[in-house]
């Protein structure tokens, strides 16, 4: 595979099960060792090269979590780590940057909910909660595996627009590995399709429609499910 990705561009991955695109991701952040090649960070406008460090990088995956008595505010706090001091306390900025994290992601007056137990929550709280902490991080890139597996429609839309607006409005690149066809046509600026007989294909859905890439990777009409 040989592509690039921008800064101000929310692209959105598609492709079969077991295609890659969890482990493109994890390589990416840096989780495991790639198989071979060799991939770039940097900066579209400048000299500046990242380093995939936790400033750089934030990446939200789909494993659930079990932590005990761990309240939600600690887990959107260790977004904020990488600019914490040697002890790791919080400066007043950090906590505004918490809260407005958990906002973003929907939990609207979170003071009462960043006091509760993360455990307490449902799966798809606990998704948006991770996602905060991603947003808390305030990285150039942001990696997410299936952030909208355990939400419901109204919040899946909101999250997706969320990430769409940051990428434009704050230059950051977003890269989203998704079963949700229908949204990342509407909302993605890119479609990253991966198939296991003709690779992987970059470009907008638009383009990949007119040139039947979708049947080619899912060996089927995709938007034709009566047909």
């Amino acid at each position: 595979m040989d592509f690039t990705l921008f800064e101000g561009e929310m692209v959105c991955m598609l492709g079969p099960n077991g295609c890659g695109k969890s482990t493109l991701l994890r390589t990416l952040a840096g989780l495991q060792p790639s198989l071979g090649g060799e991939y770039r960070l940097s900066s579209n406008h400048s000299d500046e090269r990242y380093d995939g460090s936790a400033k750089d990088i934030a990446l939200v995956l789909t494993e659930r979590l079990s932590m005990d008595n761990t309240t939600v505010h600690d887990v959107v706090a260790m977004g904020r780590y990488p600019y914490t001091s040697f002890l790791g306390g919080l400066t007043e900025e950090d906590e505004k940057v918490i809260q407005q994290s958990l906002e973003q992601v929907g939990f609207e007056g979170s003071g009462s909910t960043s006091t509760s137990f993360f455990n307490a929550h449902s799966d798809g709280e606990k998704q948006r909660i991770l996602i905060a902490k991603a947003l808390a991080q305030q990285t150039p890139i942001i990696l997410l595996d299936e952030p909208t597996a355990h939400l419901d429609l109204p919040h899946r839309i909101r999250i997706l627009r969320l990430l769409r607006n940051l990428a434009h409005e704050q230059s950051k690149t977003v890269l989203i590995s998704t079963h949700e066809l229908d949204l990342a046509l509407a909302l993605s600026d890119r479609i990253l399709l991966m198939a296991p007989q003709r690779g992987i294909q970059l470009d907008t859905a638009e383009r990949l429609r007119e040139t039947n890439a979708f049947f080619d990777a899912f060996g089927m009409d995709i938007f034709n499910p009566l047909g």
